[in-house]
């Protein structure tokens, strides 16, 4: 897999993961689970789920996308 086509997907990840970060679909839910709100166990998967996705982009791509080169001063 060439590095743009890397760059691409990860790029696509985090964007995911932004536009999940917030339950616009959940704004008006008044739903109650275990004592807490939904949007509440929404938001605790969705920190263990963009905690595990930075532990892969950590581990795989680390760097993807820096490049190495003379001062640019």
């Amino acid at each position: 897999m060439t590095e743009r086509v890397r760059i691409a997907l990860w790029g696509t990840v985090a964007f995911v993961l932004i536009a999940l970060a917030v339950p616009w679909f959940m704004w008006r839910s008044d739903a109650v689970i275990a004592g807490l709100p939904v949007w509440i166990w929404w938001h605790v998967g969705w920190l263990g789920l963009a905690s595990v996705v930075f532990y892969v982009f950590t581990q795989r791509a680390w760097g993807l996308g820096v490049e190495r080169g003379e001062n640019r001063g």
